[in-house]
């Protein structure tokens, strides 16, 4: 017997068949074990059977599933919950992660990614490498150095009160973030969920009237202890081809520090969620809850906030 799923888009209705296969991958987006997901996804394909249903709706088959999930693991079930109303949402949602190099922006974002099923994803280095396509190093110096040495390439050095460090990283986040605003704001226009990772993603330097959106996400990560952030550099620098991309991070731990705490204090500065990377478990679950407990307000965003970015 073939069984219908009845779901709605807007006024539309349409049916599609009922998959165990996309029944388990939902559920272990909201982290249960793959094995359990898929028995689950066949235990609730046979009752639909037995039950004699060939017709149900979305709502429902999705109470049937959260009756069970809560018996096995109640857990699971809320973070089932909190994954169905962001799935839910009708506007695009843009999640930004900002850190320093090595608190593991790029590892959370690929996990937050598969999660929410948003196919999109650009990290702030890329955005950085077309910019500097496009802008020689004889016109802009400081983008042409990584971020943590954008000092060495300062035109003017600065005062010696003044920390040259954090004047040179402000000067390299205050540049790419022409692009990252760019990337955020053709999401916004187009329609298009994205996640934005990387060192450039520090609050106060992205456009505001982008950032003020309900449906924009900002989050920081941070590393506290200073050797188990020398440690995350340890582990993603194993391979061979890695050991002087390795040497350069370990060269620069001072610099990369400063601008840790320079980023950190910015989002203390603006309000915005800093989470300790510590268990990646944590923070994509502090991450999840932050941005499901804000679905009311994404979904009440009006077709107004969205023709500001056009004006």
């Amino acid at each position: 017997m073939r069984i219908m799923v009845q779901g709605n888009i807007g006024d539309k209705v349409y049916e599609e068949p009922f998959s165990k296969g996309v029944l388990s991958r939902s559920l272990t987006q909201a982290e249960l074990d793959p094995s359990r997901a898929y028995s689950l996804a066949a235990f609730i394909h046979s009752k639909l059977k037995k039950d004699k249903l060939s017709l149900i709706t979305i709502d429902d088959l999705v109470e049937l599933v959260l009756k069970n999930l809560r018996k096995e693991d109640p857990e699971v079930a809320e973070k089932y919950v909190s994954w169905r109303q962001i799935k839910k949402c009708s506007e695009p949602l843009v999640v930004l992660i900002g850190g320093a190099s090595g608190v593991g922006t790029s590892s959370i974002a690929f996990e937050i990614a598969n999660r929410l099923g948003i196919k999109n994803t650009i990290s702030t280095d890329m955005i950085r490498e077309v910019m500097r396509k496009i802008v020689s190093k004889e016109l802009s110096p400081v983008l042409h150095e990584s971020s943590f040495s954008s000092y060495k390439s300062l035109r003017v050095p600065p005062p010696p009160e003044i920390d040259e460090i954090l004047v040179g990283f402000k000067d390299h986040v205050d540049t790419v973030c022409v692009g990252v605003d760019a990337v955020i704001e053709r999401a916004l226009k187009e329609g298009i969920s994205i996640i934005v990772e990387g060192v450039h993603v520090v609050p106060g330097y992205i456009s505001e009237k982008l950032t003020k959106h309900h449906n924009v996400r900002m989050f920081i990560l941070t590393v506290q202890d200073e050797e188990t952030h020398k440690g995350r550099f340890y582990s993603r620098c194993r391979q061979m081809w890695a050991r002087r991309p390795l040497q350069k991070y370990m060269n620069n731990f001072y610099a990369i520090r400063k601008t840790h705490k320079f980023i950190e204090s910015q989002a203390k500065k603006f309000g915005v969620h800093v989470i300790e990377n510590i268990d990646v478990v944590t923070t994509i679950d502090a991450i999840m809850k932050d941005i499901s407990d804000n679905y009311a307000i994404i979904k009440g965003s009006s077709q107004k906030d969205f023709e500001e970015i056009e004006t």
